[in-house]
C-alpha cells in the first residue's frame, strides 16, 4: 500500500493543486486532487490482470478548472436538484440559483466546490491508503444556512474497493446531501459504447420525474417497465424504450429507492462488462442513488488521452437522498440539525468475473 503525492498544477491565483495516488498490494490504484477533492482516475484489472482506467476525465488542470459534466467531482451541500431554486426551512425561505433549465437548482450551483481547493492529508490505515480533504463552507454559501465544515475522505482497500466518507456538521440547520458525480465505464475510460454492460439495482420503486427532472412526489413501482433493474439487463436493451420518463430525460437519469433498510451500508448496485470482465458493486447507506446515462454529454473538451466523451459513453451511480427531498416532505430528509452530523459512507468495490 502506498500514498504518494505530487504536484497537480498551479492555479491562476499561485496555489498549488496536489495529486494524492493510493495503491494497493494488487496494483489497483486511484488517484485524486485537491481542486475540489475530485477524483480523476481508478486503474482496476480486467479478468486478465490487465489495468484501465474506469473513470472519465481531463488530463489537465485547465480542463478540471472548467469541467462541465463534474467529472469525478463531489457535489454538495445539495447534490442533484431542487425545484424552483428555493425551499423553506425553519420558516424561513432561501432562493438558489437556478442553473437547470431555467426554473431549478443543481448541484448547488454555481459555487462548485470542485471550483475549490480543499485542504488534504494521506496517511496509511488498516482499511488500507487513504486521503482525507477538507473544506470550510462558510454560513450563506451556496445560499445555505449555518457555517459547515465538511471533510470527505477516500480509501482504497486491500480487497480493491474505493470507500467515500461524507462528513458534515454545521452550526445551524442545513442541508446535507453528498455524492460523487464520476462517471464509469468499466470497458475503460476511452471506450464510447457502454450499451452492452450490463446493471443491477436493489430497488421495488424509483421517482418518476417531470419534464424538468422534478420528482412528481410518487413513488412508483419499477414492475413491468423499462426501470427494472432487480436482474442484471444490458443498459441498452430498454434505454430507448417508448417510455414517457426515458423520453423526457434522453436516457435514464433517474432516482432509484433503495431496499435496503435506513442507514444500513449495503449492496445496492452493480455493473459489469462482460467484454473485459470488470464488475463494480456498489454500496451505500444511503436512501436513494441516481442511475445516469450520461446523455447529456457533449464532448466539448477533450478528454483524458484526447478521448472524445459523448452521450452514453459512461453512466454514474449517484448515491444521495431523493431530488428535491427539502421540498418533499414524504421524502427521507436530508436536513441536518446545528451540531449533528452528517456521516455517510459509499464504496465502489472493483472485481473481476
Amino acid at each position: 500500500m502506498s500514498v504518494e503525492k505530487t504536484c497537480y498544477g498551479i492555479m491562476p491565483d499561485g496555489t498549488e493543486v496536489e495529486q494524492y495516488t493510493l495503491t494497493n498490494g494488487n496494483g489497483t490504484s486511484a488517484s485524486f486532487i485537491t481542486l475540489g477533492a475530485t477524483w480523476t482516475s481508478m486503474l482496476a484489472k480486467d479478468r486478465e490482470g490487465k489495468l484501465a482506467d474506469v473513470v472519465l476525465g481531463y488530463d489537465s488542470l485547465e480542463l478540471y478548472r472548467q469541467n462541465p459534466p463534474h467529472f469525478g467531482a463531489p457535489i454538495g451541500r445539495n447534490a442533484n436538484r431542487i425545484g424552483g431554486g428555493m425551499f423553506t426551512l425553519n420558516g424561513k425561505t432561501y432562493k438558489l440559483f437556478k442553473n437547470n433549465k431555467g426554473v431549478n437548482n443543481l448541484h448547488s450551483a454555481p459555487d462548485l466546490y470542485h471550483d475549490r481547493v480543499w485542504k488534504a492529508e494521506g496517511e496509511e490505515t488498516e482499511l488500507g491508503s487513504q486521503v482525507t480533504f477538507t473544506l470550510f463552507s462558510p454560513d450563506g454559501d451556496q445560499g445555505y444556512p449555518g457555517n459547515a465544515d465538511i471533510a470527505i475522505t477516500y480509501t482504497l482497500t486491500h480487497d480493491d474497493s474505493l470507500m467515500i466518507h461524507y462528513h458534515m456538521v454545521s452550526d445551524a440547520d442545513t442541508i446535507a446531501n453528498f455524492t460523487n458525480h464520476s462517471y464509469f465505464n468499466l470497458a475503460g475510460h476511452d471506450c464510447p459504447d457502454i450499451l452492452d454492460q450490463e446493471v443491477w439495482i436493489d430497488a421495488d420503486t424509483y421517482t418518476p420525474a417531470d419534464d424538468t427532472s422534478i420528482p412528481t412526489g410518487e413513488i412508483a413501482q419499477v414492475d413491468q417497465t423499462p426501470m427494472d433493474f432487480r436482474k442484471l439487463k444490458a443498459i441498452g436493451r430498454d434505454i430507448d424504450a417508448d417510455f414517457d420518463q426515458l423520453k423526457m430525460a434522453g436516457g435514464f437519469d433517474h432516482n432509484w429507492v433503495l431496499n435496503h433498510k435506513p442507514g444500513e451500508l449495503a449492496l445496492s448496485a452493480k455493473a459489469v462488462d462482460p467484454k473485459s470482465g470488470r464488475i463494480m458493486e456498489v454500496y451505500t447507506d444511503l436512501p436513494g442513488m441516481q442511475f445516469y446515462t450520461a446523455n447529456g454529454l457533449k464532448g466539448d473538451l477533450p478528454g483524458k488521452g484526447g478521448a472524445q466523451y459523448g452521450p452514453r459513453h459512461a453512466y454514474c451511480f449517484e448515491t444521495q437522498y431523493y431530488p428535491d427531498a427539502v421540498n418533499k416532505p414524504q421524502f427521507p430528509s436530508p436536513i441536518l440539525k446545528a451540531g449533528d452530523e452528517y456521516d455517510t459512507t459509499t464504496v465502489y468495490k472493483f472485481l473481476t468475473e
